[in-house]
């Protein structure tokens, strides 16, 4: 009951108010955990198993993150279920037609990337959530690389769980958040348990009796992450008083540009959407004749940091045939085009140097 507790116990269910305002869900919707690839694998250990059968079937994407596809190879390894993988085009889009043949009666669950982590594809949520509704399943949506980029409401897109994690939207790392829809979170028993999860226990000589906490705090086992909560609200306050739709605006510029300038240059591969309207801000590429790892070192040198590797999606490098990786720019509200033009220079200066033609 003293004041400190109490104020950071406040402090900590306004983080969650203001999470749940941000993607306009209820506050009983929002739990707060480590990352996105803790918040898929909640899923995974509690809804997932309790409810999908042997011979039924979970449908993902090619283009997924490792997160986004163990946990289900997990599940359905257990549980003797389907696992099946929807395609892309050639240019990294979803086949949507290819999805709709896999979503049969027997699909339990539907778990996509809303914007992929390699390609920056922004996938058609409504229609997906429309495919999986014909046939009753459940849809999950990775909300990792869309949540900080661009307005996520969780009503209009249809989803039955959220994940994205704090760190990539200027939050710390150690803070995610999973959204439940209401009528769902019903469908679970906890995963972990522990202090704050419960409102009685009582234990006799040959058995242990609970009553569980209301949601959302029966899935939140143990002192939580008050001080990576609170972050996390402080950095959607950044982000709302500087808008989404200002965010996506200024990543869609910047990406016009990037794409623009890399496609002029001779020995670079672009992979993904060909315009920046139907991609978030992500420039995935690879120069002819040098390792992702090679090119990533030199524009090091010159203080321009991109990611090189197979960015936790291996299945998806396999089908863009660049099994020793891509290098990738992503671009946030803090980058200019100056910086974007900048990186270009720094690229035709790698290229000149290694005379690729």
């Amino acid at each position: 009951m003293h004041t400190l507790s109490q104020e950071a116990s406040d402090m900590y269910e306004e983080s969650r108010a203001k999470v749940a305002n941000f993607i306009n869900a209820e506050e009983e919707e929002v739990i707060f955990v480590r990352n996105t690839t803790e918040a898929i694998n909640f899923v995974a250990c509690t809804w997932a198993l309790e409810n999908i059968d042997k011979g039924e079937e979970i449908v993902i994407t090619r283009m997924e993150h490792h997160s986004n596809i163990l946990p289900w190879r997990i599940v359905s390894r257990i549980k003797k279920a389907k696992l099946k993988v929807a395609n892309i085009s050639p240019t990294g889009i979803l086949d949507y037609k290819n999805l709709y043949e896999l979503v049969t009666e027997k699909t339990k669950l539907v778990a996509v990337v809303h914007v992929s982590n390699v390609l920056g594809t922004i996938n058609d949520l409504g229609k997906i959530a429309k495919i999986a509704r014909e046939v009753g399943a459940r849809l999950l949506v990775d909300g990792a690389q869309s949540v900080p980029h661009m307005p996520v409401d969780v009503k209009k897109i249809g989803a039955d769980f959220l994940a994205f994690s704090g760190h990539k939207m200027l939050g710390p790392t150690g803070i995610g958040v999973l959204f439940i829809k209401k009528e769902v979170e019903e469908e679970i028993e906890p995963f972990f348990g522990g202090g704050g999860t419960i409102s009685d226990v009582d234990c006799r000589e040959d058995r242990c009796s609970v009553e569980w906490a209301p949601i959302p705090l029966r899935f939140e086992a143990g002192t939580p992450n008050i001080a990576g909560a609170i972050g996390l609200a402080a950095a959607v306050d950044y982000l709302e008083k500087a808008s989404m739709e200002a965010v996506r605006s200024h990543e869609e510029k910047l990406t016009k540009v990037a794409l623009e300038e890399l496609e002029n240059i001779k020995g670079v591969t672009v992979y993904g959407p060909k315009d920046a309207e139907n991609r978030a801000g992500i420039v995935t590429f690879n120069v002819e004749s040098l390792h992702p790892h090679e090119v990533a070192s030199f524009l090091d040198q010159y203080g321009i940091a991109v990611r090189s590797g197979h960015h936790c999606a291996l299945p998806l490098h396999r089908v863009l045939g660049a099994l020793d990786g891509t290098v990738r720019a992503s671009f946030y509200l803090y980058n200019t085009v100056e910086e974007v033009e900048f990186f270009a220079e720094k690229l035709k200066e790698l290229i000149s140097k290694f005379s690729i033609s």
